[in-house]
């Protein structure tokens, strides 16, 4: 089978496109056969060798940890699957950047089927990511403020439409390529945080700061004020520390993989709740491509890669 992997850290040029013999499914695992992965800036950094410290891989490594795929063999003790079932799942070992991949059954859910299956691969770690962010640590209700920063991205379109799905008034910063994209997810407001800065386009406090992008320490600095006494502040990238004294619960999470969270996700999307947004699809040879761009933020949604 044809699969992408990397034999050393280093920039988008150490992936390889390459012959690997078929996996076969050992215990609790199916064979899917790939419909399709998607590309997360994590997996930049770790082709990189940047989170060696934090989440070490053994090369060759083939990424892809989001998958949608079709089951095509069932393992010994994988219950409840069928050859033919479609399914989706975060793959903590990564390997779906390939025509097929064995997966433990106990990480897959149903897709949804209100979608082409491939780009039910975008909704996994980053549809989890805002899932934890909103309801977890947010902790968003209805009649809320919630300020989303970097709303253009792929978690932040899924923030986004969760913050509203709880009631909240959601004011998002976007640049001027995201800004439809952002309003169709359901934010109230749109802030261009490229013509001037987010605190001072605010009328008001908000009750809880959703951070999905790096920041440097100013920036930071700037936006933990924004935040009312009492409220919550949630990063999954920079932490923003709140004033000494301001009484706001500030969290810097990661996140963890729930199938539970993750097949509530694909119903809001077959209920018409959720809407996933594929700003792209490219052929799993040229993965490199994707990370060229994607290492630099310059992807708005998601994208999906098709073996």
């Amino acid at each position: 089978m044809k699969t992408a992997r990397i034999h050393a850290f280093g920039d988008p040029s150490v992936i390889r496109y390459e012959d690997v013999p078929r996996p076969r499914p050992a215990s609790g695992e199916v064979l899917l056969r790939v419909a399709a992965t998607s590309f997360n800036p994590t997996e930049a950094a770790l082709r990189a060798g940047l989170l060696q410290a934090f989440l070490p891989v053994e090369l060759p490594y083939t990424p892809g940890w989001d998958v949608a795929g079709t089951v095509a063999e069932v393992g010994p003790g994988a219950e409840g699957f069928a050859v033919g079932d479609r399914v989706v799942g975060w793959l903590e070992g990564a390997g779906a950047a390939a025509e097929w991949v064995r997966a433990p059954g106990v990480l897959l859910v149903p897709a949804p089927v209100s979608v082409p299956l491939a780009h039910a691969a975008t909704l996994p770690l980053a549809g989890l990511t805002a899932w934890q962010a909103v309801f977890e640590h947010g902790k968003v209700a209805a009649g809320q403020r919630v300020l989303v920063n970097g709303a253009g991205g792929g978690v932040g379109g899924f923030v986004t439409q969760l913050a509203k799905y709880a009631g909240a008034e959601v004011i998002a910063t976007a640049g001027a390529r995201s800004d439809l994209a952002v309003r169709r997810h359901g934010a109230d407001h749109v802030i261009d945080y490229t013509a001037g800065p987010v605190p001072a386009a605010l009328d008001g406090p908000v009750d809880t700061l959703l951070n999905l992008v790096p920041l440097s320490p100013d920036d930071a600095a700037a936006l933990a004020p924004t935040v009312r006494p009492g409220g919550r502040i949630v990063s999954i990238a920079t932490p923003v520390e709140p004033p000494a004294g301001a009484g706001v619960t500030a969290i810097h999470m990661v996140a963890r993989n729930d199938v539970a969270q993750l097949a509530a996700l694909a119903e809001l999307v077959d209920g018409g709740e959720v809407a996933l947004d594929v700003s792209g699809s490219y052929p799993l040879a040229d993965l490199a491509d994707v990370h060229r761009p994607g290492a630099a933020g310059r992807i708005r949604g998601k994208v999906v890669i098709i073996p």
